[in-house]
């Protein structure tokens, strides 16, 4: 793999962060019932990072939450023998409230489609939303985000790679080239 094209600084995702939670707040009018859920292992980073964002905006905590899909995915019996499954957080009762989950890049949206089983096993939210750092198209089910932080159109052969402080060391986003 190498380094197509930088997307995104440690500024600009900063940026399109505050942008995010500020349509978040504009579209449900307020925080009020709100539950972030982020799925592992990026969006549930970027979902901390717009709660505190939520928290600068309007004085109130939101319960932030980490999914692990992986038990979920439609394509579990091809990843591996043994699976790595990790640790699920939601920190609220989903039922009746305002959920929105949280991913770093929308694809497919087979990731999006996994994350909402996993969460309706959990209860009857009022109403899910999705936001992501960055949507490269190419959807294989009728799965539209909510709050996106930047359209980046991609080929097949290319890979959109959010690097973030907490994970990677540094806050970034590039596309690489996988194709041979």
């Amino acid at each position: 793999m190498r380094l197509k094209k930088k997307l995104m600084d440690e500024k600009e995702m900063d940026r399109t962060l505050t942008r995010i939670a500020h349509e978040i707040v504009e579209r449900n009018k307020g925080i009020d019932d709100l539950c972030i859920i982020g799925i592992k292992r990026r969006g549930d980073v970027l979902a901390e990072r717009i709660a505190e964002k939520l928290f600068k905006i309007e004085g109130k905590k939101v319960p932030v939450g980490a999914l692990d899909i992986t038990l979920y995915r439609d394509d579990l019996s091809t990843l591996s023998v043994a699976p790595i499954v990790r640790k699920t957080s939601i920190p609220c009762d989903v039922n009746g409230k305002k959920i929105i989950i949280v991913d770093d890049v929308i694809y497919t949206g087979r990731t999006v489609r996994a994350a909402l089983d996993a969460i309706v096993d959990y209860g009857r939210p009022q109403l899910i939303q999705l936001a992501v750092l960055i949507d490269r198209g190419h959807r294989e089910l009728p799965i539209h985000p909510d709050y996106v932080g930047k359209v980046i159109p991609t080929s097949k052969d290319e890979n959109v790679v959010v690097l973030l402080k907490e994970v990677d060391g540094v806050d970034a986003v590039g596309i690489v080239d996988v194709g041979g």
